[in-house]
């Protein structure tokens, strides 16, 4: 029988105390330790998502313990921003603190997705004793090249829209149910410190001292741990695994399914996979000295999508799994496409020049950069997005393709203007000329010299570029063609050049690298993987429906192309408001998102408001945020402001202004 401890304290060397939930087996123990250390709220925002997880890790003789960081949910102290010193060495304390518990036996596995993922890698860097492996879902080595803020160096709109769903979780309060009287005063030092976080995101804008921290990959060998490595094609971590698998000089293992931004056992699209399950074995082999038979098996399981019409989404997405005995592949091969004058072929054929200007409103069939599995965030038939880029595609394939990895562009190109960036798309056009993206990729051109710097283009003057695409796995069938699309412009993902831009490369003189799959024979058949079982009636009540709004609008009055969403439930989707059964909480998130663009690059502007509710008896709080970023030819503008209510009196308001410069942005 496992026994779960709503709250226990957990003391720093600096006296603050950060709050956690424990679950324990039954029995006397010592047990080894499953961590999981994020700042989401174990009370409410994480707790049917914990409960999914933990009590099955204590059922097969862990303690499982969920830690809040400091200065989120009810753990003492302030949360000054995202990967911080303070952040680490307190997951090590952590890990310090567990080992001399009654019930510990003084091993740890730490795991977690997204910030989670991060939380592992960074802790694992730092080799507290005692933590024996790690399995990091959905995460990043790579702070510049791989997250949320820019993307070959190009800015992305995530670095707003996701530091203002930020805005709002950095303003939420801790639970008087835990705090008692407390929890006010508490909440007032939290809002008093809260920043607005993108605009301390955006004033570095090159690969700096403040990306690098943080950055596992300065140094792999600080990790000695083993990793277990998770992924999903359609989230946006899709690189790091392969980097880690290529790179760490500890034993690795990765999983890739065709998930979104979720974990594996309830992953969209599907199929799913009982990812406690797995962990349960990982754990077993390193923590228990039990031979699963895991670390047997071929270090990387990929899952190869078979092709669907764009748009079509099924659920499960059909396909099959792979294996692979390292990275890179013995299995896996480049074939060289030449962009010759609108062809992808097999041999250089110099032509004319091509050029195109990419409209404002290209890469309105672009979806969200990162899903997580609601309703329209993947990208559409890219032939919505019309004319805007230049365009070269291949024969028919003449069998089907098993593409797998990162495909790459070397470029020889132009532009008419010092600051320019460039959006590939690897696109599969069917027969019927529907267009399925496979995957993306960008350059900003001024960091060509490298991401350290920013050196201004000579107009005209053509130079060497490259861009790696985000690794995939995907069967492109027998009949279909491979479609390179290449724009000066991809909005709302990208945020847009100050001018337009002029992109002119010469055919015959670059290259698509493609890493095709070749059949291996005999191969055995990957191990069957157990779907989760049914999850459990979860305990909660459902006091509103959720539901959402997406799409886009052109106003003919202003020339400007509106994207709007709106979602009853937040980030994770239409899930409306819910009470927590056993705690009796009420919460709920209600967001709208705009991106709004005319002709001129400089009228892009972004705006994310949300309302955001905590109740219980005579505990009542809202809170509401507006966050606005705009841009000229110089500069980036942002203006913010969060009001917190009590029982609908105002409790807290604090706005922000900045004006930063554009940097190569």
């Amino acid at each position: 029988m496992v026994t779960s401890t709503e709250t226990i304290w957990i003391e720093m060397p600096d006296g603050a105390r950060l709050a956690a939930r424990l679950w324990l087996p039954e029995g006397d123990g010592p047990f080894p330790t499953i961590l999981e250390y994020i700042p989401y709220r174990r009370r409410d925002r994480t707790r049917l998502r914990d409960e999914a997880m933990h009590p099955r890790f204590a059922h097969a003789g862990y303690a499982s313990i969920r830690v809040d960081m400091r200065g989120a949910g009810d753990s003492d102290g302030l949360m000054h921003g995202e990967y911080l010193e303070q952040e680490i060495q307190d997951g090590c304390d952590v890990i310090g603190w567990i080992r001399g518990q009654e019930w510990s036996d003084g091993q740890v596995g730490m795991f977690g997705k997204s910030w989670g993922a991060y939380s592992a890698y960074q802790v694992a860097a730092r080799r507290p004793e005692g933590l024996r492996a790690i399995a990091p879902v959905m995460g990043t080595d790579d702070r510049w090249a791989e997250c949320i803020h820019f993307s070959g160096g190009c800015l992305m709109s995530d670095n707003f829209w996701w530091g203002a769903i930020m805005q709002l979780f950095n303003a939420q309060p801790p639970d008087p149910a835990v705090l008692g009287d407390a929890w006010r005063e508490t909440w007032r030092a939290r809002l008093e410190a809260t920043e607005f976080w993108p605009a301390e995101w955006l004033e570095h804008q090159t690969r700096d001292a403040f990306w690098q921290h943080g950055s596992v990959c300065e140094n792999y060998a600080d990790i000695e741990v083993p990793a277990y490595i998770f992924g999903g094609w359609a989230d946006a971590y899709r690189n790091t695994p392969f980097r880690m698998a290529e790179h760490a000089t500890s034993p690795v293992k990765v999983m890739i399914g065709p998930w979104g931004h979720l974990y594996p056992h309830e992953g969209a699209p599907g199929p799913q996979v009982d990812f406690p399950a797995e962990l349960i074995r990982w754990w077993d082999h390193w923590m228990k000295a039990r031979d699963t038979g895991l670390m047997d098996e071929p270090p990387l399981r990929l899952y190869l999508r078979e092709a669907t019409a764009p748009g079509d989404d099924p659920d499960p997405r059909p396909g099959r799994w792979v294996e692979e005995p390292r990275w890179p592949s013995p299995n896996v091969a480049e074939e060289i496409f030449h962009l010759n004058h609108g062809v992808l072929g097999q041999s250089p054929h110099p032509g004319p020049d091509m050029s195109v200007t990419t409209p404002t409103s290209y890469g309105a069939s672009g979806g969200d950069f990162m899903s997580f599995a609601t309703p329209g965030d993947l990208p559409g038939d890219a032939r919505l997005d019309g004319a805007g880029a230049l365009e070269f595609r291949s024969a028919p394939c003449e069998a089907a393709l098993d593409i797998l990895g990162q495909a790459r562009l070397r470029l020889r190109v132009a532009a008419d203007k010092p600051q320019a960036m460039l959006a590939a798309l690897l696109v599969d056009e069917a027969p019927d000329g529907a267009q399925t993206v496979i995957a993306r990729g960008f350059a900003n051109l001024m960091h060509l010299d490298g991401p350290e710097q920013v050196t201004p283009l000579s107009p005209g003057t053509p130079v060497e570029a490259e861009i790696l695409l985000h690794a995939t796995g995907y069967r492109l069938p027998e009949g279909h063609r491979v479609l390179i699309k290449l724009s000066s412009a991809y909005w709302p993902i990208l945020w847009p050049s100050p001018e337009p831009v002029r992109i002119t490369l010469t055919p015959g003189l670059s290259q698509l690298s493609l890493p095709l799959r070749q059949a291996v024979a005999d191969a055995p058949r990957p191990r069957a993987l157990p779907a989760p079982d049914a999850p459990p009636q979860p305990a909660m009540t459902q006091i509103r429906e959720g539901r959402m709004e997406r799409g886009w609008q052109f106003d003919a009055l202003s020339g400007k192309l509106i994207n709007r969403t709106w979602i009853d439930g937040g980030v994770f989707g239409p899930v409306g408001r819910i009470r927590i059964d056993e705690t009796g909480t009420e919460l709920g998130d209600i967001s709208e998102r705009i991106y709004e663009i005319g002709s001129d690059p400089t009228s892009a502007r972004a705006v994310m408001t949300q309302e955001g509710h905590f109740s219980r008896d005579d505990w009542n709080a809202r809170i509401e945020t507006r966050a606005e970023m705009w841009c000229d030819a110089t500069h980036f503008y942002i203006e913010a402001g969060t009001r917190c209510f009590v029982d609908d009196a105002l409790f807290h308001e604090k706005s922000w202004s900045h004006k930063i410069r554009r940097n190569g942005m």
